[in-house]
């Protein structure tokens, strides 16, 4: 936590930002309360921070492009890979249940608690201060994003880089679909002989793959392993 350096006034914003739900509800007689509410605010000044940067960044790219490559830098993975290199992890307030069933790692935790932290520095010290502190830690992503033809269509680029390493082409299977008939959500993965490199999130079947082939575009272009051994070139 000593890399945050946040010097928020008020500490109890802190405090409140890095309480799990179920802590909260065993304290519930001590009146703690959990991060639900600043996660809730600090998702919308994510999303204005990240928008605002890309629209400035990007004057060429369409609306298309520029969500694309927002949905990946502000998903639940980057978040979370984030939050755990700030620290949070080891400092949330868990209850016992959820601390035994390793909630300490777990991205949802982890990316709530980042949108919280977020929150609560916009409330104690303005827009500007929460801009910076955005932008020192997701401005790699979006570089790593920073690929027009990524972008513009990322499951055509997967496509062709699966066929070239592997010989193989991607395979995207819908996980789950829920929420109300006006925002469904839905969540595919996209796997190679078996593997999953990557799960993207959408508001139709066909975003949420495209989001699912820029992240695994991205694990590619960062170097990390799929799993998936590349096949020698025919």
């Amino acid at each position: 936590m000593r890399r945050l350096s946040l010097n928020l006034r008020d500490l109890a914003l802190l405090d409140q930002a890095l309480t799990h739900p179920s802590f909260a509800n065993e304290r519930k007689a001590e009146g703690y309360r959990d991060n639900q509410r600043l996660e809730y605010l600090g998702d919308s000044v994510l999303g204005l921070v990240v928008n605002e940067h890309l629209f400035q960044r990007y004057p060429g790219y369409g609306e298309g492009r520029l969500a694309r490559i927002k949905s990946v830098a502000v998903s639940e993975d980057s978040l979370a890979e984030i939050a755990l290199k700030l620290g949070l992890g080891a400092v949330l307030r868990l209850g016992r249940g959820e601390e035994g069933s390793g909630g300490r790692r777990r991205p949802s935790n982890l990316a709530d608690a980042f949108e919280a932290l977020l929150a609560a520095i916009y409330l104690d010290r303005g827009l500007k201060a929460v801009r910076e502190f955005v932008l020192a830690h997701l401005s790699g992503p979006m570089e790593e994003l920073d690929d027009p033809a990524i972008a513009a269509d990322p499951k055509s680029i997967l496509q062709e880089r699966t066929q070239k390493l592997f010989h193989s082409l991607p395979d995207y299977e819908l996980i789950s679909e829920s929420g109300p008939d006006h925002r469904r959500e839905f969540v595919v993965r996209v796997s190679i002989e078996g593997r999953e490199l990557a799960r993207g999130v959408g508001r139709s079947r066909k975003r949420a793959e495209q989001e699912a082939a820029a992240k695994a575009l991205s694990t590619f272009k960062a170097g990390r392993d799929t799993g998936v051994r590349e096949k020698p070139s025919e």
